[in-house]
């Protein structure tokens, strides 16, 4: 088995039979890359590193912020207006109370009642 060399002048051809031009345009391909980045300066490059570096460490931050702005807009604690247990629920939606299993909604940052049309809801005072 014969094992070919990288950048060499024969390039591995029996009896000679290769390019003999293609170890010279490696070594010369390779030093025009390294010319060309020298030219152009790695400035850029260190730059890119630092920018992706800083947003990598950015993006928890800014996703930890944006979800705790998203739960206190779109999550409301307050008290059942039944039995008075405090609990957590999603702004706009019906759920039943989890102490009393009253059926309640959310209504301008508390929980109100769902009660079917046509029913007065009144509150009985107890008069001694």
């Amino acid at each position: 088995m014969k094992y070919y060399r990288f950048g060499t002048f024969d390039n591995g051809m029996p009896n000679g039979s290769g390019d003999r031009w293609a170890g010279v345009r490696f070594w010369l391909t390779t030093l025009f890359i390294f010319w060309a980045i020298g030219a152009i300066g790695l400035g850029w490059i260190v730059k890119s590193l630092f920018i992706l570096i800083g947003l990598l460490l950015a993006l928890p931050i800014a996703a930890f912020i944006g979800l705790q702005w998203w739960a206190t807009s779109k999550i409301l604690t307050a008290e059942c207006p039944i039995c008075s247990h405090t609990f957590t629920a999603t702004k706009g939606s019906q759920f039943n109370c989890p102490s009393c299993g009253e059926p309640l909604e959310t209504h301008n940052n508390q929980f109100k009642r769902i009660t079917p049309p046509g029913t007065i809801d009144i509150d009985v005072q107890v008069m001694d």
